[in-house]
């Protein structure tokens, strides 16, 4: 554990009722606390260009623009520190927003794209295991859309294929008395985006259904279980991001158990910096369902900003001036600590880039 944890905890306990840091040292001396994270992993480049393309033409130049941001945006060096943030908090659970598979054909052609270019998922896994963690996803469910369109390269179109992921990360080293998951369940919301271009699909044509989801699982922490739950809702409708949101309460967190929910909901607290995708009653609406919100139980004097730094991850001084990322709880749990993670300078990879465009959210949450 870094200096820089162990000091955030103890600054966040003190914000806690008198003598909460005498108690929260107790309890975890009796029970072990549940930690979780929270981490959207930047799929690498910024995708409206390609989908506000009108032409063939247009569409090439866009699609090679963004695979050029998504190599320059190196996600394998992102990996390196974006590990280091978990294995420094060492979270039994860790929901992953765009752990994204990007994937290649040469020539561009009929059939889908195979050639793995990068699968965050993979790749992040194998720098956890490099560092002695032990991890695997409960389970992840395709959202945004499995989307695949040409770029130019100098001997012609090449084919790039997206496909994007979130995914449950559990912790497997633990003994199963300690420690254990089960139920997983992965779906996919019937609220939508339908998106009518006539290069991407418009009617009589199906058009492109850009679409989210939701991972679920039961975590049983000696002897006490709990439900969590990982999402990332639509930032680019907010009223089909709201009915999404009416999904997650009717459907995963509909449930008597202790629940958790982890994730980027794309709605900004208090509608504190919010953009018209974020400026959204979805945060409201899982407060009203009796959730409580870690960042503010252990933080409330802090703005705690999760997005969002430039598309290429260059910016020199920080752009976070929202919160859209959150740990929620419900039931009979208590959060001990929050803080960000991947919020500061020396979280910069060496080549400069941010570990991604969103800082991460850690919560330690006794379960009571």
């Amino acid at each position: 554990m870094t200096r820089r944890w162990f000091t955030s905890v103890l600054c966040a306990l003190a914000l806690l009722a008198p003598g909460a840091l005498g108690a929260a040292s107790a309890a975890e001396g009796e029970r072990t606390p549940l930690r979780v994270m929270t981490r959207n992993l930047y799929l690498g480049a910024d995708l409206a260009p390609v989908l506000a393309a009108t032409s063939r033409q247009g569409l090439v130049d866009a699609v090679t623009a963004v695979w050029a941001n998504v190599q320059a945006t190196d996600f394998p060096e992102r990996a390196e520190a974006l590990a280091d943030e978990i294995a420094e908090s060492d979270p039994h659970l860790v929901g992953l927003q765009e752990a994204v598979l990007w994937r290649s054909q040469t020539p561009a052609g009929p059939g889908s794209a195979t050639h793995v270019e990068y699968d965050f998922l993979q790749i992040l896994l194998d720098e956890l295991s490099a560092r002695g963690k032990h991890y695997a996803a409960v389970a992840s469910v395709t959202v945004g859309s499995d989307f695949e369109a040409p770029r130019s390269t100098p001997s012609g179109l090449q084919d790039i294929r997206l496909t994007d992921r979130d995914v449950l990360l559990a912790r497997t080293d633990l003994p199963a008395r300690n420690f254990s998951v089960a139920n997983a369940q992965a779906a996919r919301f019937q609220n939508h985006v339908p998106i009518c271009r006539p290069v991407l699909g418009c009617p009589p044509n199906p058009p492109l259904r850009v679409e989210r989801g939701w991972v679920a699982a039961d975590a049983t922490l000696r002897g006490r279980t709990t439900r969590v739950v990982t999402t990332h809702l639509e930032p680019a409708a907010p009223a089909v991001q709201e009915a999404q949101t009416d999904e997650l309460l009717a459907g995963p967190l509909n449930t008597t158990l202790p629940t958790v929910l982890l994730g980027d909901l794309n709605s900004a607290a208090g509608g504190v910096g919010a953009t018209p995708g974020t400026n959204t009653q979805s945060y409201n609406h899982l407060l009203a369902a009796g959730f409580t919100d870690a960042w503010t139980a252990t933080r409330p004097r802090t703005p705690g900003f999760t997005c969002c730094q430039a598309p290429d991850l260059r910016n020199p001084t920080s752009n976070l001036t929202q919160r859209i990322d959150y740990v929620l709880f419900r039931g009979k749990v208590t959060a001990l600590a929050t803080n960000r993670v991947g919020d500061a300078q020396a979280d910069r990879t060496p080549s400069g880039l941010w570990p991604s465009d969103h800082a991460g959210v850690r919560s330690v949450l006794q379960l009571r």
